[in-house]
């Protein structure tokens, strides 16, 4: 299993690190391109431990001090051909270990090398092909010489001189030096993202740069995480007492399986029912974390005080923030019940923190905040502890099988921690939600009768804030429409819509019409992420 991407610093050595050898450390230098978490995953599923941080927050001490056994440069947004644009710190190609530069970072490498970047009147962007002019140890086992291989390009910029030492080992229409190879020294730089999907042999390629050319043993485990993550927990926590948020989500439910291997009775759960889960959550939630888990359990009822405060509010980014206040606020009054208590404990994770605020401090763009990134208001008392917060939906799925989690709940869909306000655009009350419960029913019902439901990453049903005249019984109606939505992805970064046969679609839309009144039309999302997210707020 994969390792875990950390912000720790410098000089910080994690327990797995001794166990799988003291250089089992690759350095991901963040440019600050809206994927770079994607190369981290692709390190990790080699079985390498790596960290991510922003090319200029580690001063050449500090790399040199890092232990580092190969750096990878990531893609970013900047141009080196204009002055003032990031630039990798020179220790990096002075440290003597292999270097990777994708996109940004093969241009950043090749000019601060001596060779030559310019900007192209042939950009390339989405889907291209390169043409394999040359052998090199990034491609053993993957590509050979002479072949046409799919990769994924999205560059203005483009190399047209090479440093001395570097050959060409693959072009592109775009990109006369789509690949090179200064074997000497280790250095490699491609130009499409090997990181993305859309680029097959992407992973491979990655897992040839930190397994063969690197010489990394590719032995982190998640087991090993669970144990640092025990230790880390222990460290953090001493003899304080932790509440944990509960949703009934995978998340929240590791995370909390987690604190109490660690810490066991001193952990507290706190399950907040906001009237905003799907039909039956809350009864479920209750049972398996008093009757399975033994943990203990504080069941809040609050759907008044969240539909209250959610009232008249159509603001998606308003509705996460009151969402997130009111669960703070209901937090804050637990512990002072529960008298002394040191630690709020979520189950945030990494592509929460990538999605509200940039991760690595750089200059990629909020897409959405999410309630539980972000720490806490200074009036609270309690300290956050989030053990979950470098892992991916899939890592954490991983623990949870770790720790004796059963593969039914593992492996259940993920579910947003505002819950169904997010799929109620526009204004949330009882009456919408109450349709939207019976709609997603019978939707997930009907992919688990088809047999479908592990194929699939998510699927859910939307209350569009929109009616629409419809023929019921030869009478005129005008109900509220329905949106399906169900995507595949291995991470949630990236998601395609799933191809249902129309059969399919016409079922669930017949059931959905004759048993939900209210509701007289059903449409299917066949947006993709990007350019949508996959909740649709």
């Amino acid at each position: 299993m994969a390792g875990a991407i950390s912000m720790a610093s410098p000089d910080r050595r994690p327990p797995w690190v001794a166990e799988a050898g003291e250089a089992e450390r690759v350095l991901i230098l963040d440019f600050g391109a809206q994927y770079t978490q994607l190369i981290a995953r692709r390190v990790r599923e080699a079985g390498v431990y790596c960290e991510i941080h922003p090319f200029n927050r580690l001063d050449d001490a500090a790399i040199g001090g890092w232990g580092a056994k190969a750096i990878i440069l990531s893609g970013g947004p900047a141009s080196v051909t204009e002055s003032g644009t990031p630039r990798a710190p020179d220790r990096v190609f002075r440290l003597g270990v292999p270097v990777l530069g994708i996109c940004y970072g093969e241009q950043t490498m090749v000019q601060q090398l001596g060779g030559e970047v310019a900007a192209s009147d042939h950009r390339e962007f989405g889907r291209a092909f390169v043409d394999v002019v040359g052998d090199c140890a990034l491609f053993d086992g993957v590509w050979a010489k002479g072949g046409r291989e799919q990769v994924w390009m999205s560059h203005g910029d483009r190399v047209i001189g090479l440093p001395a030492g570097f050959r060409t080992v693959a072009t592109s229409d775009g990109a006369p030096f789509a690949a090179i190879a200064d074997e000497a020294r280790g250095f490699y730089g491609v130009q499409f993202h090997p990181e993305v999907m859309h680029t097959p042999d992407g992973a491979r390629l990655i897992a040839n740069f930190t397994l063969r050319i690197a010489g990394c043993a590719g032995r982190w485990t998640m087991a090993a995480f669970r144990r640092q993550a025990v230790a880390r927990i222990r460290a953090q926590v001493g003899d304080g007492r932790v509440i944990c948020g509960l949703s009934g989500g995978v998340d929240s439910s590791v995370a909390a399986v987690l604190l109490h291997e660690a810490i066991g009775d001193r952990l507290t759960c706190v399950f907040v029912d906001t009237g905003l889960m799907r039909a039956g959550e809350s009864d479920e939630v209750v049972e398996l974390f008093r009757g399975h888990f033994n943990i203990p359990l504080v069941h809040v009822e609050a759907e008044g005080l969240f539909l209250g405060r959610l009232q008249g509010v159509t603001d998606p980014e308003r509705k996460r923030k009151i969402i997130g206040a009111s669960f703070i606020d209901l937090f804050d009054a637990e512990a002072a019940k529960l008298g002394r208590v040191d630690f709020l404990a979520q189950g945030t994770l990494y592509p929460d923190v990538i999605e509200s605020v940039s991760f690595t401090g750089g200059p990629s763009v909020t897409i959405k905040s999410h309630h539980n990134v972000g720490g806490l208001p200074e009036r609270m008392r309690l300290k956050l502890v989030e053990p979950l917060r470098e892992l991916f939906k899939d890592e954490v799925r991983a623990l949870g099988r770790e720790l004796g989690l059963s593969e039914a709940f593992v492996g259940r869909h993920p579910f947003p921690g505002p819950g169904l306000a997010i799929r109620v655009p526009g204004e949330v009350t009882a009456e919408k939600l109450a349709l939207l419960r019976l709609a997603d029913r019978i939707f997930i019902e009907e992919i688990r009768d088809a047999g479908l439901y592990d194929a699939i990453w998510q699927a859910f049903a939307v209350l569009l804030p929109v009616k629409t005249v419809g023929v019921m019984g030869d009478m005129r109606s005008y109900d509220h429409a329905l949106a399906l939505r169900a995507v595949t992805s291995t991470d949630g970064m990236t998601a395609d819509y799933y191809p249902f046969d129309h059969g399919f679609l016409g079922r669930v839309a017949t059931r959905i019409i004759n048993e939900v009144r209210g509701i007289n039309r059903v449409t299917y999302d066949i947006t993709s992420k990007p350019p949508g997210t996959i909740e649709w707020e």
